[in-house]
């Protein structure tokens, strides 16, 4: 290697550890102002409300529940990328790099102050690490370069590389010296500022505290097998649980950094198109009777067969109890809901009102609400999909009409209603899994339609006759439903195994097939599986 490419190797090494101390200082004040200050979660937050409608679907289609870790790997390597690039033209002339600190810090306040739910003391860490990114960079420039000044009066300083000293490093135990205590201060700064956010802005001891009073009217059991045969199937074992874990159930949002919310200064305003206005504390809804109903939430995103879908045993008041106490007025044929982040989802009036269990959840599957699920407080609408409905960290609710506000989804042009289609899928077997020729094959799976209902499951092998499944039992029409259909393969090779579901009036799902994008997947769910 020669002296050209070490120099430039080192000069990208300058500015790795400047922007490394730039986000070390960053965590760390962020630490005293709130952890979505943060300048990577305030440019991660600002890159989503930026980010077109197709690329998000893009990226929930294929990382799922991992896009927001994806992103955040983007930022840092793109930070990376950058930071070499400044470090090459510091290393030059130094108010080059100074320049492009001022503007990376720049874009980080930016974020800070325009995304959702911003307050404005989010834009000091992207101040203080601007800062600090520069203090570096200078003085890691200077131990390389020997340079006294920013102007480039030093030795070194302003020489094109061609008539530079014939010297890697002008001052090699200050460089060392200085790179050493870069590193050490990104490295404490960086993981101690995590570690500080968490300590400081963790509702997990609240949450732990809490005993939810019991329900007054109660979810009942359900049942995990099948009506019929159940000595030939589980479901439990052939396809999915009915109930899925809280740490399992799906989770798409826009919160890089999980609202902590606490519950003794938790407060929801109702407000708006309404006779009353209320607000209500977590003591206040805990006092209020509360209800426990299994609910299938989905995700719009969710592609067929796909597996951003769960269900779970929601606790909390009746929704449309609250509205009516405050009085909403005719005319408000939307409820905008906002949460602790600002993320804004809002729901059709005349479907939270219609008599389902709609309601402000304060428990899940037996416990207070998960922090990442929502915790104190979330919505939960059965029959809607999630981003016209399920608002975590709720606190506002305005009686509006869809006329005056559009929420966030719906600004990216997804439809402002947003009822569940009906649909189904094959969990088990699994797409290019294998079965044995004359062995009994449990086909199952789940087919939903929230609030409408399921009456019917049918299999069909590779474009034969469709066959009825047998259904499991459930205890309302706000769930998905198990179902089995037990099939012998007769032949070796490749079989085509696809599921229709139909509704509670015994209308087929439909056949056609659609994107998401911008009301829902459809089409038939199939897999391919190989006897032998």
């Amino acid at each position: 290697m020669n002296l050209h490419t070490r120099r430039l190797a080192l000069s990208g090494l300058v500015g790795i550890l400047s922007a490394a101390v730039a986000v070390g200082a960053g965590e760390l004040v962020a630490s005293l102002v709130r952890p979505v200050a943060s300048p990577v979660i305030a440019i991660g937050n600002r890159l989503i409300t930026l980010t077109p409608e197709p690329v998000k679907l893009w990226a929930i289609r294929e990382f799922g529940t991992d896009d927001k870790r994806v992103l955040l790997t983007g930022i840092y390597l793109a930070v990376a990328v950058l930071a070499v690039l400044i470090g090459v033209a510091a290393v030059r002339r130094l108010a080059l790099g100074l320049f492009g600190v001022a503007v990376l810090g720049a874009v980080g306040c930016y974020c800070a102050l325009t995304a959702n739910g911003h307050q404005g003391t989010d834009v000091v860490p992207s101040v203080f690490g601007t800062l600090a990114g520069m203090t570096a960079l200078t003085a890691l420039v200077r131990a390389v370069t020997g340079t006294g000044s920013v102007t480039g009066t030093g030795t070194g300083a302003g020489l094109d590389a061609a008539t530079r000293p014939a010297t890697l490093v002008a001052n090699r135990r200050q460089f060392l010296r200085g790179g050493v205590g870069a590193a050490a201060f990104a490295v404490i700064g960086g993981f101690g500022g995590r570690a500080l956010q968490r300590t400081r802005y963790n509702a997990s001891a609240a949450r732990a505290a809490i005993r939810l009073p019991e329900p007054v009217s109660s979810a009942g059991a359900v049942a995990n097998s099948a009506a019929a045969n159940e000595a030939a199937f589980d479901l439990g074992k052939s396809g999915v649980p009915f109930l899925t874990p809280a740490a399992k159930f799906y989770r798409i949002d826009t919160a890089l950094s999980v609202p902590q919310v606490d519950p003794d200064t938790w407060q929801l305003r109702i407000h708006g198109l309404v006779d009353r206005e209320l607000t209500l504390s977590y003591a206040d809804l805990l006092a209020r009777p509360l209800v426990e109903r299994w609910v299938t939430l989905a995700c719009v995103s969710n592609e067929v067969g796909g597996s951003l879908i769960s269900t779970a045993k929601f606790r909390g008041v009746l929704l449309a109890d609250v509205l009516r106490e405050a009085g909403v007025r005719p005319g408000a044929d939307q409820l905008l809901a906002v949460s602790a982040d600002g993320m804004t989802i809002g729901s059709p009036t005349a479907v939270v009102m219609d008599g389902r269990d709609a309601m402000l959840a304060v428990g899940m599957n037996g416990a207070p609400l998960p922090t990442e699920h929502g915790f104190p407080v979330r919505m939960v609408v059965p029959g809607l999909y999630g981003y016209v409905s399920a608002c975590k960290w709720i606190v506002d609710l305005e009686a509006t009409t869809f006329a005056a506000h559009q929420a966030y989804w719906v600004r990216g042009g997804w439809a402002a209603r947003g009822p569940v289609l009906l649909s189904s899928r094959i969990d088990r077997p699994t797409s290019s899994g294998f079965v044995a020729v004359g062995s009994q094959v449990p086909v199952a799976g789940v087919a939903w339609d929230q609030h409408v209902g399921v009456s019917r499951v049918e299999v069909q092998v590779d474009g034969g006759a469709w066959q009825q499944a047998v259904l499991a039992p459930v205890p309302s029409t706000d769930t998905w439903r198990q179902w089995v259909y037990l099939w012998t393969p007769t032949s070796r090779g490749a079989h085509r195994l696809r599921v229709r579901a139909f509704d509670a009036g015994g209308r087929p799902q439909s056949e056609a097939v659609a994107r998401p994008f911008p009301a829902g997947a459809t089409g038939l769910h199939e897999v391919t599986v190989r006897a032998r």
